[in-house]
């Protein structure tokens, strides 16, 4: 939809020098996604892969498991004040027998561009039962591999090259190869379009897989990551204390401050492996 950028003058400072110029920015507009015509959530988010990401987003609070729970997904014909489609609204129609979601477990769904779903209810409306748990795969990772991941990401990172204000989600084979990269001016939905690709890949549940993030590793980021199966999640910041918890309980290994040969593992450790020497004959 050439949608993603956009171009804004801007008075550009440098020592004692002034100067008007055009900055390319990255585009922050909303999306609304309803569930057979009810509105459940609004997300401030970057246009493009809105359908991945509504199907992310669905799948990591536990209402749908895979695709096929879905019977048809849609732009809604939302128009703007000159009657032109906005594209801002996304229809889901549920598969017949797919319960809808539980209104008594109301969280007011209004998402923001850093932080995600806010003002959930209570903490246990989040900590949900996944169909996909991480916790029984067997996944092992060597540091070396771990170690090349952000730079792989950084690489694949085009819009970020023109803006320098999206982040991103990679999915990574445990032997390093990129699969995927979505990239968002919210982190939460980078992970959603990047889960999203993979349901309709046929991939959920992620068995062996590594899912890295260029800011902190979230709560919400490390409940995605187990509702979809994921076993490794790596940051290149922080992870919250509550992050932690979460990965301890559910079997998640959580990586994090992973910047060059150097990163801290928090839970579930013995996934990550050292690298192999191998001595050359002489």
């Amino acid at each position: 939809m050439g949608r993603v950028t956009t171009q804004r003058p801007v008075n550009r400072i440098d020592g004692e020098q002034r100067r008007t110029r055009i900055d390319t920015l990255v585009v922050e507009e909303p999306l609304e996604i309803r569930v057979n015509r009810v509105p459940l959530a609004v997300t401030m988010r970057t246009p493009g892969s809105d359908i991945e990401l509504a199907q992310g987003f669905l799948l990591t609070e536990g209402i749908i498991a895979d695709r096929a729970d879905i019977a048809s997904i849609r732009y809604c014909n939302s128009v703007d004040d000159h009657g032109v489609n906005t594209y801002n609204v996304l229809d889901v129609d549920l598969a017949p027998g797919v319960l809808l979601p539980d209104t008594g477990l109301e969280r007011n769904f209004y998402t923001t561009s850093s932080c995600g779903v806010c003002g959930k209810a209570s903490l246990d409306a989040i900590r949900q039962r996944t169909r996909h748990s991480p916790a029984s795969d067997q996944v092992r990772v060597d540091t070396t591999t771990i170690a090349g991941l952000p730079d792989r990401l950084r690489a694949a990172q085009k819009v970020f090259d023109t803006t320098g204000g999206l982040h991103a989600a990679g999915l990574f084979t445990a032997d390093g190869q990129l699969l995927a990269v979505r990239e968002d001016v919210g982190r939460h939905n980078a992970v959603d379009k990047l889960i999203g690709w993979a349901i309709e890949q046929g991939w959920v549940p992620l068995r062996g897989m590594v899912l890295l993030v260029s800011g902190r590793a979230s709560f919400e980021l490390a409940q995605k990551a187990v509702m979809a199966g994921i076993p490794i999640l790596a940051a290149v910041s922080a992870p919250s204390s509550l992050a932690i918890d979460l990965a301890h309980d559910t079997g998640l290994t959580l990586i994090g401050f992973l910047r060059g040969t150097t990163m801290n593992i928090y839970t579930h450790a013995a996934r990550v492996t050292e690298a192999l020497t191998v001595a050359l004959p002489d």
